[in-house]
């Protein structure tokens, strides 16, 4: 295992560096940067940009020199930790993650924690109750969820709650708390809003994970070693929680590797339309911008996690699945 462990991290160094190369070439490829979007908003409110200013505002960012040059000054500083700083903020790029990294993270532990307490006890049941009315009930409302946009959900929501008793549930405090620091108040209004995100999120993860439970777990109790377990008297519960149970496991363990990045990006398109102070709205909004620093910082982040989150998903699906082995790992 250790010997897997330690090729795997030594493919992700080559793998990491061409994705700095890819991502900041993908940022790269629209017309112009970030100072011609600037240009463009200034000029859409009237005013104008002359040539000098123009040019000073490059050398200040130092969009005049040619893209590896930028790159290389880029991933230099990502080798020493600094991101950078954004030019639409103005301000130091690991600052800008970081203040909202803490509300991306909560929401993104809160979703993964309601589809695994949700979708695993419902696709267990469903897969030992195959064909009854509560199995055709659930697999009714999982199709629904999986068909049901979450970006939709979200505006339903919205909508309902504000027609039916005019309650606003954009956002995760009040306005009068925006800008303000952390207080006792202002944590307690974070946790009397943050189920609806949670729920949305949620839903068609837990709806898909149901689904995924039921197929994979009727597949195992068809399999020899649960018949022989029966044929030998053992409890039914035992038969299909000891073995069959934790075979069918593999995709919730596999999901491990999605979620790290969701620490980092969030629900965006959710985050959007419910207002949230997430760090997927910044990441789409220094997109659209071409505020290389910034996004190129976001995607190599997620990159990076989405890589040790592999790791992760990989070693625990050892420790789960005693079928599985890797060479290097004791193959047998």
């Amino acid at each position: 295992m250790l010997t897997y462990i330690l090729r795997r991290v030594l493919y992700a160094i080559p793998t990491l560096v061409l994705i700095t190369i890819v991502s900041f070439a993908i940022i790269e490829l629209p017309p112009g940067d970030y100072l011609s979007s600037y240009v463009a908003q200034l000029e859409a409110r009237g005013e104008r940009v002359s040539g000098e200013e123009l040019d000073a505002l490059k050398q200040r960012y130092g969009l005049g020199a040619p893209i590896y040059t930028r790159y290389w000054k880029w991933v230099t500083g990502l080798v020493r930790g600094d991101f950078g700083v954004s030019f639409e903020w103005n301000r130091p790029v690991s600052e800008l993650i970081y203040d909202r990294l803490g509300l991306t993270a909560a929401i993104a532990l809160l979703s993964t924690a309601f589809i695994w307490a949700v979708a695993l006890p419902i696709g267990i049941y469903s897969a030992t109750h195959q064909y009854s009315l509560s199995d055709y009930i659930f697999t009714f409302f999982g199709f629904l969820g999986v068909g049901i946009p979450d970006f939709l959900l979200a505006l339903v929501l919205l909508w309902w709650a504000w027609s039916t008793f005019g309650v606003n549930l954009g956002g995760l405090y009040p306005i009068d708390y925006e800008g303000q620091p952390w207080t006792w108040a202002k944590v307690f209004e974070v946790f009397k809003r943050i189920w609806l995100p949670m729920l949305i999120i949620g839903t068609s993860g837990t709806a898909g994970m149901i689904r995924t439970m039921r197929a994979n777990l009727l597949d195992e109790l068809r399999q020899p070693y649960v018949i022989t377990a029966r044929a030998k008297g053992l409890k039914e519960r035992n038969v299909t929680l000891k073995y069959p149970v934790r075979i069918a496991l593999n995709p919730f363990i596999s999901t491990v590797g999605w979620m790290l990045p969701g620490l980092i990006s969030g629900a965006t398109i959710v985050s959007i339309v419910l207002s949230l102070p997430t760090n997927g709205p910044m990441l789409l909004k220094a997109l659209m911008s071409q505020d290389m620093y910034l996004a190129g910082s976001f995607v190599f982040l997620l990159s990076a996690l989405t890589v040790v989150g592999t790791l992760i998903s990989d070693i625990l699906l050892v420790l789960v699945d005693p079928r599985i082995r890797y060479s290097g790992a004791g193959s047998r």
